[in-house]
């Protein structure tokens, strides 16, 4: 196993960014379990190991007893977190987010071009549509669709679980929620705001959202196109 992937199998064992050894006051480093069958119990035993000054440096977890490697890890790593041996990287000063975990997951939820987006654009395409992207349906106002087909008038929005409060994928942040909900309610009313303004202006508005399934996705388009 190479570098990178061992590596990623501590991620998912631990979580990303919850690696971190506290070595003192100034000092960080980031750990890993190392597991150690012993043949003669068939006990399997978990360490936490970490660089310090160029030297490897290991610490007992305890026993795990789970029936993959993969669990294994993930409960060793559980243990060394509940004994305060490890503990979650440190955000960016400033930052609003809860965790290091949802700092990246905001960080990931780009503005275009998302997976969800392209896979609409693709079956569309494939069935003959052309139309335009991230475009204004109106140039006076200043908000953008995901696509737009102008003849028919008709824009669609592909819109992200976390940023416009997806009834059932949305969680509320644990830290600052207050600063999240304003911003999630705000995302909302833009919307709402968004829609009416187009459809007053004769526009047909089209909204999924990035977990529906594309090809369902594609059909709410047609069926807009096909009224138009």
């Amino acid at each position: 196993m190479t570098r990178a992937a061992r590596s990623a199998e501590q991620d998912r064992a631990a979580g990303r960014h919850r690696r971190v050894v506290v070595i003192d006051n100034e000092r960080r480093a980031t750990g890993s379990i190392a597991l150690r069958l012993y043949r003669r119990t068939r006990r399997i035993r978990a360490y936490l190991r970490w660089s310090q000054q160029g030297s490897t440096r290991e610490r007992y977890v305890g026993e795990v007893n789970a029936a993959t490697r993969a669990a294994n890890l993930a409960q060793a790593w559980s243990m060394a977190r509940a004994a305060g041996m490890v503990t979650d990287e440190a955000l960016p000063a400033g930052s609003k987010a809860s965790s290091m975990a949802v700092r990246t997951v905001m960080a990931a939820n780009k503005g275009r071009d998302t997976k969800p987006e392209l896979l609409l654009r693709s079956i569309l395409h494939r069935r003959g549509l052309r139309y335009r992207v991230n475009a204004q349906p109106l140039p006076e106002l200043r908000r953008t669709a995901d696509l737009v087909f102008p003849k028919a008038h008709v824009a669609v929005f592909v819109d992200g679980c976390y940023w416009h409060g997806c009834p059932d994928h949305y969680r509320p942040a644990m830290k600052h929620s207050r600063f999240w909900q304003d911003k999630i309610r705000g995302n909302q009313a833009r919307d709402a705001d968004t829609n009416q303004r187009l459809r007053q202006q004769g526009w047909t508005v089209v909204r999924v959202w990035e977990h529906e399934d594309p090809n369902a996705a594609a059909e709410k388009v047609v069926a807009a196109l096909e009224e138009r």
